[in-house]
C-alpha cells in the first residue's frame, strides 16, 4: 500500500514504516550438527560426540582408530598449527578415503586420492560424520548420448551419419 503526497508533507506513519524496512539486516542461518552448534561439538568428548552420529560411525570409532587414521589427524594438527591466522592450512594428502570427518578437521584442507588424483577438498562444519570419499568421486559421471549400432532392436533403423 503506497501513501503519495506532495513535496514537503507527510505523515508519521510512512515516516517510520520506511525505518523499519531500512533497519533490517540479513541474518544467517548458524550451522547445528544434530542440534549442537561447532563451538559445543568442538568442546565435546569423543563419548558425547559418538552419541550423536550414527550407528555406522558410532562402531568403527568404538572399534578404534587404526594407526594411519590418527597420522593423518595429527598432521592435520600441524598443518592448523603452522598456518597464520589469515592464512588456509597447507593441504594434507592422504588415501584414507573411508576417515570418517570429525569436528577437530573442520577448517582443514585434504588432498583425498581418487585412483587417478589427489582432489582438494576444504572440509567445512556440514561435512561432519560424513566419509573423506564421499568428496572426491573416484569414477567419471555417465553422460548418455545417442544409442550406437546394436543397442536395441529398433537401433537398426537409425540411419548412420
Amino acid at each position: 500500500m503506497a501513501y503519495w503526497f506532495k513535496y514537503g508533507q507527510s505523515d508519521g506513519y510512512s515516516k517510520h514504516f520506511v525505518e523499519a524496512h531500512v533497519v533490517k539486516k540479513r541474518t544467517f542461518r548458524k550451522f547445528t550438527y544434530r542440534g549442537v552448534d561447532l563451538d559445543q561439538l568442538l568442546d565435546m568428548s569423543m563419548d558425547q560426540l559418538l552419541e550423536l552420529m550414527g550407528s555406522h560411525n558410532r562402531r568403527r570409532f568404538r572399534r578404534g582408530l587404526k594407526r594411519k587414521h590418527m597420522a593423518l589427524l595429527k598432521k592435520l594438527r600441524a598443518a592448523k598449527k603452522n598456518a597464520s591466522e589469515l592464512e588456509k592450512p597447507a593441504v594434507v594428502k592422504t588415501h584414507l578415503r573411508n576417515m570418517v570427518i570429525v569436528p577437530e578437521m573442520v577448517g582443514s584442507i585434504v588432498g583425498v586420492y581418487n585412483g587417478k588424483v589427489f582432489n582438494t577438498v576444504e572440509i567445512k562444519p556440514e561435512m561432519i560424520g560424513h566419509s573423506l570419499g564421499e568428496f572426491s568421486l573416484c569414477y567419471k559421471p555417465v553422460k548418455h548420448g545417442r544409442p550406437g549400432i546394436g543397442a536395441t532392436h529398433s537401433s537398426r533403423f537409425i540411419p548412420l551419419k
